[in-house]
């Protein structure tokens, strides 16, 4: 699969410019981050890491990924209303995984207490590498779930202006036309707007979670912003902020600093930490709250490895999605091999089986955000310590996707522009909302490319080891 401007990859000196017209571009269009040195403050800003060109994505595997995103958001609202199976899948891992522990407290509070909202919001991306085999061909296969925070929606919005910016420049008119118009942002704030809708307060506010230092504020704003092109108010607080100002009402109604909240939505809280005790106990009060959450507590558990892990048990996606074949086939279809560490003979032979063939697989804990995963002779180590301690069963094993690398040119601030050989990682952003036990909204609302050179073998772009990207169908 080679592109038209592969001969480009070989000429520096035409890169060096071509790469310098990006960078405007990208600034000009509003791909940008704060700068690391001062990530509380936008007086400083740089242009999001990106690729020079965009990378080749075979139609087939694009048009697969976003067929299925609606059987995800099924299957993710599904098991955030199962209680029975959350507890079972969930019973070893918490054990062992304190974190995970911690989530599943407040879980079991609320279901306890009762749950006062009736408004449930999903947006979630799932991400997808293409696993090429010995025949040249490539099959989509998911990587995880982001139930939480599933961030990029924004600065994807902005991307594809930039890669028809340079194949333009390069007279490519025609390549430059087949980029995708994509508008993440718009469909998750149309997510958030019927929710908020629903809730049915017109005076009523949305109440964004946010990190006090925060690079990606720009991705974040694009939300806020389509928000109040349809005059819902956005305000931004902290964990510490709810923890000190927030309350509920007789009838659980949420307030923040006077204001009625009808929707919250988490831009933090998705990493261990961003807790300690005050943010613990402002997460239980707004779990609390007849708020719609984004996600609700059950949503967050459903989107961890374990679960991901128990979904790819035969049968089990027919029990949690009855009578639907055709969305179990098609979710089934995208499952890579994924294997228990619980104690006991299935996990013994799942740890056997990654050491003896310790490339074939890779090694993930319960945690989002990047950075996480083992590989090879890490994943080696780990396995060794771990592997008589009932502290396995709070990671999975994963069969290592094995994608076909091609060139790019990865541009980022600081660093010259170079070639190098890279993977890519496709996303697919998805939002529902249920009133009750009723689905009103089940949609696919964009995508994320994101890429990296090889030797980093895990980490997304907000981990400073991927790049963002844009599809080329082909």
């Amino acid at each position: 699969m080679a592109a038209s401007w592969g001969s480009i990859l070989q000429d520096e000196k035409q890169l060096e410019e071509l790469a310098q017209q990006a960078i405007d571009r990208a600034l000009a269009e509003g791909v940008v981050l704060r700068s690391a040195e001062s990530p509380s403050s936008s007086h400083v800003v740089t242009y999001a890491p990106f690729t020079l060109f965009p990378s080749l994505v075979p139609s087939a595997l694009l048009e697969q990924a976003y067929a299925v995103q609606m059987d995800f958001n099924m299957l993710v609202d599904a098991v955030s209303q199962n209680s029975t199976f959350l507890e079972q899948t969930l019973s070893s891992t918490i054990k062992k995984d304190d974190y995970t522990a911690r989530l599943f407290d407040i879980y079991k509070q609320v279901l306890k207490e009762g749950i006062a909202q009736t408004v449930f919001l999903g947006l979630n991306r799932s991400d997808y590498m293409f696993q090429c085999s010995a025949d040249g061909s490539k099959a989509l296969k998911q990587i995880e779930i982001n139930t939480i925070s599933a961030s990029f929606g924004g600065l994807a919005s902005r991307t594809p202006a930039v890669h028809r910016h340079v194949l333009n420049v390069l007279k490519k008119t025609k390549e430059a036309a087949k980029i995708l118009s994509n508008n993440p942002s718009k469909g998750l704030a149309l997510g958030i707007a019927k929710a908020w809708e629903l809730y049915g307060s017109a005076n009523a506010v949305v109440l964004l979670i946010a990190q006090e230092k925060e690079r990606n504020i720009f991705d974040q704003r694009a939300i806020e912003n389509e928000l109040l092109d349809r005059n819902i108010h956005v305000i931004r607080r902290r964990f510490e902020d709810v923890s000190e100002r927030g309350s509920l009402d007789q009838n659980r109604k949420l307030f923040m600093d006077g204001q009625e909240v009808a929707v919250v939505y988490f831009r933090d809280g998705y990493i261990p930490s961003q807790y300690n005790p005050q943010n613990w106990e402002a997460r239980l009060l707004l779990e609390r709250s007849c708020a719609a959450k984004c996600p609700d507590i059950a949503t967050q558990l459903a989107g961890t490895k374990k679960v991901q892990q128990e979904l790819s048990r035969v049968g089990l996606l027919e029990v949690l999605l009855p009578g639907q074949p055709e969305a179990v086939a098609r979710l089934r279809a995208t499952f890579a091999g994924l294997y228990s560490l619980d104690m006991g003979e299935e996990g013994d032979q799942a740890i056997a089986e990654a050491l003896a063939a310790p490339n074939h697989f890779v090694l993930k804990p319960q945690r989002e955000g990047g950075g996480n995963n083992l590989y090879g002779e890490e994943m080696v180590q780990a396995l060794e310590q771990l592997k008589d301690s009932e502290e396995r069963a709070s990671y999975i094993l994963m069969e290592k996707i094995e994608p076909e690398p091609f060139g790019n040119c990865l541009l980022r601030p600081g660093s010259p522009a170079r070639v190098v050989q890279c993977i890519s990682e496709l996303g697919i952003f998805g939002v529902y909302v249920r009133q009750g036990t009723t689905l009103v909204m089940n949609e696919h609302v964009g995508h994320l490319l994101r890429t990296k050179a090889i030797e980093h073998a895990d980490g997304g772009v907000a981990a400073g080891v991927a790049v963002l990207d844009n599809p080329y169908p082909v």
